[in-house]
């Protein structure tokens, strides 16, 4: 298992607004459906974590893919 991790990158072809979560779902190897559900349910369920920001700033920091 010397498997090399993946780069954190947004996706290009699993997208649904900026392909953040698309991209974390890639990374992992998780389904991007699952990685969606949980950040809605913890933004929804949570006071203290402000989803729409995190999202916004994952956004501006994680590259694209062809990048």
């Amino acid at each position: 298992m010397n498997a090399t991790p993946r780069p954190l990158s947004r996706s290009l072809n699993d997208r649904m607004i900026a392909g953040v979560m698309g991209g974390i779902a890639h990374r992992f190897g998780w389904s991007a459906t699952l990685v969606r559900v949980l950040f809605v349910l913890v933004s929804v369920l949570s006071a203290a974590f402000p989803g729409i920001l995190v999202y916004l700033i994952l956004w501006l920091l994680i590259p694209n893919e062809a990048d």
